[in-house]
């Protein structure tokens, strides 16, 4: 049996061009280098791929096709992390993209589901609160009371709504979920079928399906994955950017990515400021400083690249609308301090011997030091 979705809205908002909407999908957005990669694309894809697994790399990493073409890299980092993740997707074990905080899962995921079928939308975001039916289906409770259980009353989930196309499944933050929830996926996974026993009947997935999750380790022991749903997923771990440059260009990128969608007036920022951010997350999340000879506090927040974006964002918006439109080290220090001090106590203090120790001591960072003693010292 096969159950159809009732009738869908093709555009996210009604009446609202595609560049009207705040942040488009992957496959909206990168719709050109989809097309152009398809165009060219002759090797042999899995059923209901729309790209074959080489040209779903391509479309990660980046690269100069044979056409001229320019694709512009998604993720920045190891490549055979993506061809594993890529290949994992080909078969019939689902994908676990894990990691800290703000290493780009989200990101990935969502970029391999639009690569690879062209709909990066059925997304299931798991938090304490996500229950059995965001991941098998639930009811249109005034139909079901009018006419008994149907498939007319059954609310299609986005899991459902996969198997049935033969599309990627998204789960965001599984480790989140209940535990009891969490194993809802134990049959999806294995059998590749959804029971209805309020029907008799069940769902197929149709060649093509999988399922993509992400999970950080900060959540390790909130709803720790069972051993039976841990084995039905193969684990691919995203790291941290590796070197300065690679995080600095993982940050410029989204940051002007970032900034078109929201129209700040203020120009591009300068590259030498986003690099004093990127220093300051990566010795503190390291615990020394980039040149090796003092050792700093590490902070109880993250660090992440993520929040580094965040900091320059934030930053901009400053500028732009209560600045000259120039990004400073004032229009930084707020939002840098406030992604550093998550704890009043012992944060401030590991932030104010990094002040004093590390920031003071650098010659071209004086105005950052200024700035950052503002903001801290009560007016």
């Amino acid at each position: 049996m096969t159950i159809t979705q009732g009738s869908e809205l093709n555009e996210t908002n009604i009446g609202d061009s595609v560049d009207a909407v705040l942040r488009q999908h992957a496959e909206q957005q990168y719709a050109e280098e989809l097309a152009e990669l398809a165009k060219i694309d002759t090797r042999q894809r899995p059923p209901n791929w729309q790209l074959s697994p080489w040209a779903v790399r391509t479309y990660l990493m980046g690269g100069k096709l044979e056409n001229g073409f320019e694709i512009s890299p998604k993720y920045v980092g190891n490549a055979r992390l993506i061809e594993i993740a890529v290949a994992t997707l080909a078969t019939d074990r689902a994908l676990l993209l894990y990691g800290v905080p703000g290493t780009a899962k989200s990101w990935v995921s969502e970029h391999l589901a639009a690569a690879i079928t062209g709909d990066s939308t059925l997304l299931v975001q798991g938090t304490a609160g996500t229950d059995e039916n965001s991941i098998r289906y639930g009811w249109n409770y005034a139909r079901l009371l009018a006419e008994g259980p149907s498939k007319n009353a059954l609310v299609v989930s986005p899991m459902m709504h996969a198997m049935q196309e033969g599309k990627l499944a998204r789960i965001e933050e599984l480790t989140r979920i209940p535990s009891e929830v969490q194993d809802t996926l134990i049959t999806i996974l294995s059998e590749k079928t959804l029971p209805i026993p309020e029907l008799n009947t069940e769902v197929q997935a149709r060649k093509g399906f999988n399922v993509i999750a992400t999970a950080n380790n900060r959540d390790k022991g909130v709803n720790e994955l069972s051993s039976a749903l841990t084995r039905r997923f193969n684990t691919v771990i995203l790291p941290l950017p590796a070197t300065m440059e690679e995080e600095i260009a993982i940050v410029s990128r989204r940051v002007d990515s970032l900034g078109k969608a929201l129209e700040i007036p203020v120009e591009k920022p300068a590259l030498e400021e986003i690099r004093r951010v990127v220093t300051i997350f990566r010795e503190l999340r390291n615990g020394v400083t980039v040149e090796g000879t003092t050792k700093v506090k590490v902070p109880s927040g993250t660090l992440s690249t993520a929040e580094a974006i965040s900091v320059i964002n934030s930053g901009l918006a400053m500028a732009g609308y209560y600045g000259d439109g120039e990004l400073r080290a004032s229009d930084l220090a707020a939002g840098l301090i406030g992604a550093i001090v998550k704890d009043p106590v012992q944060d401030r203090i590991v932030w104010l011997e990094y002040l004093q120790t590390v920031v003071k001591g650098r010659r071209d960072w004086k105005d950052f030091y200024r700035a950052c003693n503002e903001v801290l010292t009560p007016q």
